[in-house]
């Protein structure tokens, strides 16, 4: 929290803060205009009407409600943990502050100082498939072991699952949210906010603190996971998923994007296809991450690779590296019925894993 301010004007700030349709650019007018929050609540409405704000702002200065939100959040900052970053704080996080729209506030529970260090995106569908998971999961594991900071949104899905994954390693992993903090959405992952706080992580809101869920936050919480990273990672998407929103928006920023390509007969793909063909660059591990932030001195652990190798195991293609086999054989000796093996070899082959030569399929790379 911001030790420059007096305790007037950081209560003078929140409430300004708390203004309907008030957003960053608007809270920076009014502050270069009055100097101060304090003196700006102290202005006439006419004065706001010069400035060609909205006159439900100035309506709104003197309402009970956003008054006592100002004292609920100032009596918040009393708990251990809780803290306050101002845009214009030395604090503040300095690849945030970079965009036009960067919030005036961000409410932080947990470690404030993480905000700061080397972060990547992980983010995804909320319907995501076990592969999906499991790819955000190992990606995330392998990239905060090597030390970089794993941000998302604690939605469900793809989010929860880079989120964990950051824990598995005693790493640590941000969480942007959608609500104020003391609403946490969703409220299954109650528990995973608890944890990640209790893993010297952090979670960030710009939001006031009694904020419920509304369609319209989430693409602006969208803009602070992108605008805190170094690089946006989708794991998977469909087209009109929220995290295509954070990849453009990191794309405008002039961040990284990444995106993992699937099989063509996968929905949850379609969107990481698109952010290829947009010039995403299409990542198949986590060294096609690095290669892009080789200014970054990260040191991935040995095993980090393998971890978050998009080449799981499958029975078919072991059976495939063991000896070439024909669609029949590979039935008979799977046990799986002829249409699954064909399905199954359709995509293998889209993915480049297998290859047919001389009648008979043969597994490709290790």
């Amino acid at each position: 929290m911001s030790q420059r301010l007096s305790p007037a004007e950081l209560e003078a700030r929140l409430r300004l803060h708390g203004l309907p349709e008030l957003g960053p650019r608007r809270f920076r007018k009014l502050l270069a205009a009055f100097d101060t929050a304090s003196a700006a609540l102290s202005a006439p409405a006419s004065a706001w009407r010069a400035l060609g704000l909205p006159a439900v702002c100035a309506e709104a200065r003197r309402n009970a409600e956003v008054r006592e939100r100002a004292r609920a959040a100032l009596a918040w900052l009393e708990a251990r943990d809780r803290h306050l970053l101002m845009w214009d704080d030395p604090a503040y996080p300095g690849l945030l502050a970079e965009l036009d729209d960067a919030p005036s506030l961000l409410f932080v529970a947990g470690e404030p100082s993480l905000l700061e260090q080397p972060q990547l995106a992980v983010v995804g569908s909320r319907r995501a498939s076990r592969p999906g998971l499991d790819t955000a999961h190992s990606f995330a594991r392998s990239l905060a072991a090597g030390g970089f900071v794993i941000t998302s949104g604690l939605a469900l899905g793809i989010d929860g699952a880079a989120h964990q994954g950051a824990l598995d390693a005693s790493g640590k992993t941000i969480a942007v949210l959608g609500t104020g903090l003391e609403q946490l959405y969703p409220a299954r992952h109650a528990r995973l906010a608890a944890d990640i706080v209790a893993g010297g992580g952090a979670l960030v809101s710009e939001l006031p603190l009694d904020c419920p869920p509304q369609a319209g936050n989430f693409p602006r919480r969208n803009r602070i996971i992108s605008g805190l990273s170094l690089g946006v990672l989708v794991v998977e998407a469909s087209p009109s998923s929220g995290s295509l929103i954070t990849a453009r928006l990191a794309a405008e920023q002039g961040r990284e994007v990444y995106a993992i390509p699937g099989s063509i007969h996968h929905p949850g793909a379609r969107g990481c296809h698109q952010l290829i063909r947009e010039g995403a660059t299409l990542v198949e591990s986590i060294e096609h991450i690095l290669e892009a932030l080789r200014g970054w001195q990260v040191q991935m652990p040995p095993a980090a690779e393998p971890a978050a190798s998009l080449q799981p195991s499958h029975p078919l293609l072991e059976l495939l590296h063991a000896a070439p086999h024909s669609s029949e054989a590979l039935a008979a000796v799977s046990g799986w019925p002829l249409a699954e093996v064909l399905a199954a070899l359709t995509e293998l082959e889209l993915e480049g894993r297998i290859a047919r030569e001389g009648g008979r399929w043969v597994g490709r790379g290790g």
